[in-house]
């Protein structure tokens, strides 16, 4: 049960979400592609990246939003060799806001 409209500080919050480095745009997650489906975690208590947990906290139900993050924001200096995100990649991703519990 939705129990708010806007993200609090350790809600649960479900994403569809669409990540791009920002350079080029090139796309390396997405919560449609085939085989993946939408992302939970807790808002605003430092469970996602500091870009997200940022971006989420004003963000409203059903909102869709393109956040852009520098490196120090996303992955760092380790970025995230798993995705081949390069250290200290600045990073798009466009949100919808599922549900807020």
């Amino acid at each position: 049960a939705v129990v708010s409209t806007q993200s609090t500080g350790g809600a649960s919050v479900t994403v569809h979400c669409t990540g791009m480095l920002t350079d080029g745009m090139k796309k390396f997650w997405c919560t449609q592609d085939p085989g993946q489906r939408p992302f939970t975690f807790n808002a605003g208590v430092g469970q996602v990246i500091a870009g997200w947990d940022a971006g989420c906290m004003t963000m409203v139900l059903g909102e869709k939003s393109r956040i852009t993050m520098t490196g120090d924001k996303g992955y760092g200096s380790g970025g995230f060799p798993a995705w081949k995100i390069p250290p200290n990649a600045s990073l798009t991703f466009e949100l919808e806001v599922l549900s807020i519990n």
